[in-house]
């Protein structure tokens, strides 16, 4: 793939308005648990041969009334070389300097009602002597449901849309799309969730319109998850709900330690593993073969909801036995 190069951005402002971004959805999070806060773990990663310099905020909330677990993350990494998975797709950045910097949260839910929900903004900046920068874009969010709702999944993407909407009537479709094929679970040939919107390299743009993009998605991320919290929290649940959850959330770990490319790249990079793997749920399970009984919620959300669908779509309405 060939990567063009394009004029200096501004990084100041990326890393001005991501350290914002963690704010806000720290304090927001923690107003929904109403009972729990966000420990914050400030480190510095040292000098090595590969790192020149970086810091970063790992917050992370546990045990709360709402959100067992709820993580939010801030780094800025500075380095003298890309790691082999990084240049392996793009050798052109191979010698190069290096610029990283991205907020990723994800919550786990108490209730499993509540689903799981994932986003993540990142910014890019390749540096060389004889060359201008190189830089793109990445991120977005997406759903994970153990209980299928079509009221939510419609909310979810009609916001998801409405990050897209200023900036061109194929964006969130063509970002639809690659969020349902980037969060494929290929040894279960399932899909983790409901997906939402993901993209990467973005940088056709040019630099403000790009940036504007991600400043869209991430302000958008707060609206379209927590009416949903308000919604399925009151909820009951029972022990048969709970174990569900947990294996469940199982499809969420391989996920993460197989294929999500923030992970690798953090492990890979020497990246501070505590920070990285935050994104693991606290509690989870696993079952040798096991099947949902026929007709049940549990086969439902299998049946119905894990496929990628429109939607937005008028006739996209199920009858379902879940608490809808």
């Amino acid at each position: 793939m060939s990567i063009p190069v394009l004029a200096s951005p501004d990084v100041a402002a990326v890393l001005s308005y991501l350290q914002a971004l963690q704010d806000r959805l720290t304090q927001a999070l923690e107003n929904t648990d109403g009972t729990s806060t966000f420990a914050e773990d400030a480190w510095e990663r040292p000098p090595t041969d590969q790192t020149l310099a970086g810091f970063g905020r790992t917050r992370v909330l546990r045990g709360g009334q709402v959100f067992e677990q709820a993580g939010i993350n801030f780094s800025h990494v500075i380095g003298t070389r890309l790691p082999p998975s990084a240049t392996a797709q793009r050798p052109e950045l191979a010698g190069r300097g290096f610029e990283a910097m991205g907020v990723s949260l994800v919550v786990h839910p108490r209730n499993p009602y509540v689903p799981t929900s994932h986003a993540n903004i990142r910014f890019f900046n390749a540096a060389s002597d004889n060359a201008a920068p190189v830089w793109w874009f990445g991120g977005g969010f997406d759903l994970t449901p153990y209980y299928g709702f079509t009221e939510d999944c419609r909310h979810w993407h009609r916001t998801a849309q409405a990050a897209c909407e200023p900036f061109g009537s194929d964006v969130y479709p063509r970002f639809k799309k690659w969020c349902d094929e980037y969060f494929f679970i290929k040894h279960r040939n399932e899909p983790r969730g409901i997906g939402g919107l993901f993209f990467d390299d973005l940088n056709e743009w040019g630099f403000e319109r790009c940036f504007a993009f991600l400043r869209s998605v991430g302000d958008h991320y707060l609206t379209a998850y927590l009416p949903i919290v308000e919604r399925r929290q009151p909820l009951a649940y029972g022990e048969r709900e709970r174990d569900f959850q947990l294996y469940r959330r199982g499809r969420y770990v391989e996920f993460n330690l197989v294929y999500d490319r923030g992970t690798l790249f953090g492990l890979q990079s020497g990246g501070r593993t505590e920070s990285i793997l935050m994104s693991l749920p606290p509690s989870v399970r696993w079952e040798y073969d096991w099947r949902p009984q026929p007709n049940s919620p549990e086969q439902q959300l299998y049946d119905l909801f894990l496929k990628p669908r429109d939607w937005l779509a008028e006739d996209v309405i199920f009858s379902t036995t879940s608490k809808e």
